[in-house]
């Protein structure tokens, strides 16, 4: 039989084009011939819904679409994600279920049994797990569909299971001999080979092959890369599909061969890709046609700029120019550069008259104050008042432009360089931004050389670098990485690393004084296995004295 994936891109709480994104995908499957096709996890409603799934009326259009979808899909069966009603006495209103559209009606239905509750997950907050599973037949095959973290548990890949029980290892035992599974896998640096290698250790284990189809798109802070694939029993991939665009692919179940679509490859194509897919869907999916960026002349501007341009095309991005005192020309002409070589509409905006005002009105509650960080602070808040000011007269939305080395260190100000809608880079350490942005002159100059070769500055005071109160990046990146990521002490990364255990002991204290910046910035995408924001839960009000 032939069998396709239909990897699309749905948009949370959109039913009608959702619909209309299945319907059209299983249309052109069936003229290319197969009987069979594939989506994603819940992409009737989209994932992650998060508490919707407690209206039940959310539940109720779910059905309604589905069977909208099974009569408009008469010819070729179609195996789709939706939120159905549980029936469980656990307190829980609803599941997260897979359907097989056949003839018209929904014929099957499969419950998701493993639901995480890691890192961005809480799906145990809103569904409630399957008690059992059951295989289904077509076209002369027993297949097990499954939900994707139901894949995730196999014995022979984990070194520690999460979950007592393995779903793809009692449906193969029942006799199932194709895996299906449909997936909203987020994306990570590094999760496409892991995910690539857990099935294959699951197909050599149980001597079947596995497909996977991956939604892809932006959804909030996550951003899912697609990847769908198909391997063979002996773990080798037969089938892709593309990363971060939709995609539709087919494989032959008997012959076990199939489409090969090419996929980005490496560190810096791969994070760019996704950067650029995540701000587009968050810009256009929240309603958005424009972008503002505040433009310094600095590194992180200027990679958010262009990301911004590749998103949502040049015509629909503002620099804006905001010298203060302590700017100097070649920021200035920096900025203006970089906006002349992507094409986008350049503003320039002297806060210098806002300072001044600001130093008026508080000069006599200040008397006999010295000058220190507070002066400093309003600059980059009146900076903030100029892009709200902006978006609120053009209706776009502002980029804030931190990455993440400094929100982890709090290295930012609250109501100035943090204003926005979107922190696109949040998730992307200093160390990277440089190497995304020679990656990105690499395709075409765009960014002006001084931006990438010059200290680092917030510019706020005479002469100011970022090394004056912050350790050199290449340190600062991989304190970050082993802390925020892997939860290692400071005692072993000073040791590992070979770095100064002072040094170390004060980046963990900035990181923990930081956390109540963190939780009023902006959504950023996650590209690394832990990002700050919903998938790393720490409390403000808290003393560490591990």
């Amino acid at each position: 039989m032939k069998i396709a994936l239909g990897q699309i891109n749905p948009t949370v709480g959109d039913f009608s084009g959702n619909a209309a994104k299945i319907i059209e995908f299983s249309r052109r499957a069936q003229a290319g011939g197969a009987g069979l096709i594939l989506f994603p996890e819940l992409s009737v409603c989209g994932y992650p819904p998060r508490d919707l799934v407690e209206r039940p009326s959310f539940a109720a259009r779910n059905r309604e679409t589905a069977e909208e979808i099974a009569v408009a899909t008469r010819g070729i069966a179609v195996i789709c994600g939706l939120v159905t009603p549980a029936e469980s006495e656990t307190g829980k209103s609803a599941m997260n279920s897979a359907a097989l559209l056949q003839e018209g009606k929904i014929a099957f239905l499969q419950s998701k049994m493993l639901l995480p509750t890691y890192d961005v997950f809480d799906e145990m907050r809103n569904f409630a797990p399957a008690k059992s599973q059951q295989l289904f037949p077509l076209c002369g095959n027993r297949m097990a569909l499954t939900i994707c973290e139901d894949a995730w548990n196999d014995k022979l890949f984990w070194p520690k299971r999460l979950y007592t029980i393995d779903p793809i290892d009692a449906l193969i035992r029942a006799g199932g001999d194709l895996v299906l599974n449909i997936s909203a896998s987020p994306f990570w640096i590094g999760k496409r080979e892991v995910r690539r290698d857990m099935l294959a250790s699951i197909a050599r284990q149980h001597k079947v092959p596995v497909a996977m189809v991956n939604q892809v798109g932006g959804n909030d802070s996550l951003l899912f890369d697609g990847s769908s694939i198909v391997l063979n029993a002996e773990g080798n991939i037969i089938a892709q599909g593309r990363s971060f665009e939709e995609d539709l692919i087919y494989f032959d179940s008997t012959k076990l061969t199939g489409d090969l679509h090419e996929q980005l490859e490496g560190e810096e194509a791969s994070v760019y890709g996704a950067l650029v897919l995540g701000t587009r869907d968050y810009i256009q999916k929240c309603g958005f046609r424009k972008a503002i960026i505040g433009l310094s002349g600095g590194i992180d501007s200027a990679l958010t700029a262009v990301i911004a341009a590749d998103a949502v095309g040049a015509e629909n991005v503002i620099g804006v120019g905001m010298p203060g005192p302590y700017s100097s020309p070649g920021s200035i002409d920096d900025a203006r550069a970089l906006a002349s070589n992507l094409g986008i509409r350049f503003e320039l905006l002297s806060i210098n008259c806002a300072v001044e005002a600001y130093r008026k009105t508080l000069k006599e509650v200040f008397a006999n104050q010295k000058e220190d960080v507070t002066e400093e602070n309003i600059q980059s808040r009146a900076r903030g008042t100029l892009l709200m000011a902006l978006s609120n007269k053009f209706g776009a939305i502002v980029l804030s432009t931190g990455n993440k080395s400094e929100l982890g260190v709090g290295y930012c100000t609250l109501y100035g360089d943090m204003v926005g809608g979107l922190a696109v880079i949040s998730d992307v350490p200093k160390t990277l931004v440089y190497r995304l942005s020679y990656y990105v002159n690499s395709r075409m100059p765009v960014i002006p050389r001084d931006t990438l070769e010059k200290p680092p500055s917030a510019e706020l005071r005479p002469d100011q670098k970022d090394s004056d109160s912050l350790p050199p990046y290449e340190i600062l990146d991989a304190v970050l990485e082993d802390y925020v990521e892997d939860a290692r002490s400071v005692e072993r990364i000073a040791a590992d690393r070979g770095f100064d255990i002072e040094v170390v002991r004060r980046v963990v204290r900035m990181v923990d004084r930081a956390e109540y910046k963190r939780q009023q910035a902006a959504p950023g995408i996650k590209i690394s296995p832990k990002a700050f924001g919903y998938g790393r839960r720490f409390p403000i009000a808290a003393k560490s004295e591990a």
